[in-house]
Order: C-alpha cells, then sequence, then structure tokens
C-alpha cells in the first residue's frame, strides 16, 4: 500500500510503499478515507510533544493516530489508536475492535476529521451555560477552532461576538463569518488592555479561550473593577493555550471582577456529550454549521506537511 512514512524524528514523512496490515486477534483492517493533519502530529514527529516517545520511538513510523476510514462491510467510521507503525495517513490501517465510532449518514469524511474542533466549542453551553443574547468573546478566532468557535456561538444564539487574533486579513475575515468586532492581540500590552475594555460594551458573558498566555493574563487584568462596585460575571471556558501553557494571574483580577474560570470539560457527561454531538451534527447536515478544509491528496504528503499558508483551514489529507 501507499503511506506517508517518517524515517527519522524531525523529518518530514515521505510517501512511499509500505507493507500493508494485517490484522490479529480483536482487530480491524480500516480503508482511510481522510485525516485531518494538525501541530500535534507535526510536534510527535518533531519529537518535541510530550507523547512523542509512545508515538515515534521505533521508526520508520506512520503519522497520525485518528481519522475517518470504512470498515470491511463498508461502514463508515471515526477510529483512533492504529496498531504501530500503522498510523493513519495511509491507504489502510489497523485497529482493536471498537477502537472506532459511526459516522453519521450525510457527513463527508473531511468534514467529519473537523467535527471534533466544533464539538470543543460546545463547552460555551456545556461548560459555561451560555444564554441566548449574552456577549461572546472568542479568544483566538483566525485558527480553525477558533472560526467554528464563532459560528457555533452565533448558532448557540449569542447576541454579540467579539474576537481576537494577530492578523488583521484573517481578522476581516472572522467578520465575515459572524463577528461583531475583531481585536488585533498583535499590539502593546496598554493597549491590548484597552481594546478589551472598547469592546467590551456592557461587559463580556463568555469568553471560549483557545490562547491562553500573555492575551488571556491581559484580559483578566483589564477586568478588574476600577470602582468599588462588583464586577459584571464573566465565565471563561479554558480551551486552548496557544499563546502559552501559563500566566500570572493576580488574586484581584478574580477577587470583586465576577470571573469565573472553568476548564472545557466542565459539565460534561455521556448525556451532555451526546447532545453536543447531536447539535453539531445537526447544523451540519444542514448546512448551518460550515467547515474550512484544504484538501490534498496522500501523494503531496511531503509539500503538504510543509505548508504555511492555510490561515485558518484543516488540511485534510485524501488517500
Amino acid at each position: 500500500m501507499k503511506a506517508a512514512v517518517l524515517h527519522e524524528v524531525g523529518g518530514i514523512p515521505r510517501y512511499e510503499d509500505f507493507p500493508d496490515p494485517v490484522p490479529g486477534d480483536g482487530e480491524v483492517i480500516i480503508d482511510v478515507k481522510a485525516v485531518a493533519v494538525e501541530n500535534v502530529e507535526k510536534a510527535i514527529a518533531a519529537g518535541t510533544h510530550y507523547a512523542a516517545e509512545k508515538y515515534i520511538g521505533h521508526l520508520p513510523v506512520i503519522p497520525a493516530f485518528d481519522g475517518i476510514g470504512a470498515l470491511p462491510d463498508g461502514t463508515l467510521v471515526g477510529f483512533g489508536n492504529p496498531r504501530l507503525p500503522y498510523g493513519a495517513l495511509a491507504e489502510k490501517t489497523v485497529v482493536a475492535e471498537g477502537s472506532y465510532m459511526p459516522i453519521p449518514d450525510g457527513i463527508d469524511p473531511s468534514v467529519a476529521t473537523v467535527m471534533a474542533s466544533a464539538i470543543t466549542a460546545m463547552s460555551m453551553s456545556t461548560a459555561a451555560v451560555l444564554a441566548p443574547g449574552e456577549t461572546v468573546l472568542v479568544q483566538g478566532a483566525t485558527g480553525v477552532a477558533g472560526r467554528l468557535a464563532v459560528k457555533v456561538a452565533r448558532l448557540l444564539g449569542a447576541g454579540r461576538i467579539v474576537a481576537t487574533g494577530r492578523d488583521d486579513d484573517r481578522l476581516r475575515e472572522v467578520r465575515d463569518i459572524g463577528a461583531d468586532t475583531v481585536i488585533n492581540t498583535a499590539v502593546p500590552d496598554e493597549a491590548l488592555a484597552q481594546a478589551y475594555l472598547d469592546a467590551r460594551g456592557d461587559g463580556y458573558d463568555v469568553v471560549a479561550d483557545y490562547l491562553w498566555g500573555r492575551p488571556t493574563q491581559i484580559l483578566l487584568s483589564a477586568l478588574k473593577p476600577r470602582t468599588f462596585a462588583f464586577g459584571k460575571p464573566t465565565r471563561v471556558v479554558q480551551i486552548g493555550e496557544s499563546a502559552g501553557a501559563g500566566l500570572a494571574l493576580a488574586a484581584a483580577s478574580l477577587r470583586t471582577s465576577g470571573v469565573e474560570i472553568y476548564g472545557a470539560s466542565k459539565g460534561l457527561d455521556p448525556q451532555t456529550m451526546d447532545e453536543a454531538y447531536r447539535r453539531i451534527v445537526a447544523w451540519t447536515r444542514s448546512g448551518e454549521l460550515t467547515y474550512d478544509v484544504e484538501k490534498v491528496p496522500l501523494r503531496d504528503i511531503e509539500a503538504a506537511w510543509q505548508r504555511t499558508d492555510l490561515k485558518g483551514r484543516r488540511l485534510v489529507v485524501i488517500p
């Protein structure tokens, strides 16, 4: 079979022949249909991710550990954890029985690879209990997940959406997909703090935070009351950390600001997960929720792996 094969830590996967997987007891062969290539796959291949040793401890190996494919009977499924060295970036892979779940009818495989990011955005509802008409701030809205969060916030009934990013051109695109106000975070600290205050209107009800680090530290500091009045409650949902894994949180940023900080998994249980998934599927089927994907054939993996021009589109490899 053809596959993207990684031969060295920090290298680029090469399109070449690789032995077909042979299923063992309790395993099944998957015909791969679509695989999203995200930063985590690249970090693992580079050896910089904390889980890299597990996946690239023995080379050569096929990268990527989940995707969309078909079972031997043709059922379309999302699968995960292929048996190494058979990652997802190949024509076929092998997984344990049960390491997959059916994809709903009417969902294109390339779209199905990105739906997890939309489901993550549902934490605005499951963790922060976003109510119709409330104001949402999406921190990091120019990336794939952040753009979806803007769309999901609107579908959840947000009355006003403020979005942040570092690129003015991409922020203009975010306006086009639903943001009412945008903030460029690539400015000095004082200017950014003032921008948060200028854009808040009556206050931020929910913050979907894909950044953490410097921008969120400045945001939390800016939300401190300047008088003895109690601050309006702001529910911050911590989802990602693309701007940094840590921040310095002053006590005054919490004491009277009304800020409440939740992890994205707050409020999740089998029932709420199922409800969130069903809503995303319904919006996807109806066309109310759209996805920005860049599909490339597996044979072009070397060039695709090195692309830096995607600008909010998810790279999806089609074997």
